[in-house]
């Protein structure tokens, strides 16, 4: 049995989609991963960038809200930023906060889309890295 793991950010465009993707692509035989915003931001086209160059495809995946999730029941819901944290509605289940950095807040003043890659890259690895603990690591932790 799969663990349904919902990975909850504001947006839904740019951190919640890379750990979907990473989920999918590093742990699909293990976990059944979704994404969602409280708000609904679109994919951010940098995002999708930075997963290719990894080898992940995201270009696929949609901006959505919690309410048009598919499936309202996970193990565990894994918020990635303070905001999804403070505000994310009642699941049942277990909740994590695992904060990352914004890739499009830092990027705001990078001179050429170089730089602002750079940032993005930066949180994509980053994520990836939690992505390849789960969901081993999930039994470890305390319920935020």
């Amino acid at each position: 049995m799969k663990t349904k793991i919902l990975f909850l950010c504001t947006g839904n465009a740019c951190r919640s989609q890379m750990a979907e993707g990473w989920a999918r692509h590093l742990k699909g035989d293990v976990l059944e991963p979704y994404s969602a915003g409280i708000e609904k931001h679109g994919l951010n086209p940098l995002a999708v960038k930075v997963m290719a160059e990894a080898g992940v495809d995201i270009s696929g995946q949609r901006s959505k809200t919690i309410d048009e999730l598919p499936e309202q029941t996970f193990d565990w819901v894994v918020t990635l930023c303070g905001h999804a944290a403070e505000t994310c509605p009642f699941f049942p289940g277990r909740k994590l906060h695992r904060g990352f950095d914004d890739p499009p807040r830092l990027a705001e003043g990078a001179k050429t889309e170089e730089d602002a890659l750079a940032h993005y890259r930066r949180v994509r690895d980053e994520i990836r890295n939690f992505i390849q603990t789960l969901p081993e690591a999930l039994g470890e932790e305390q319920p935020a």
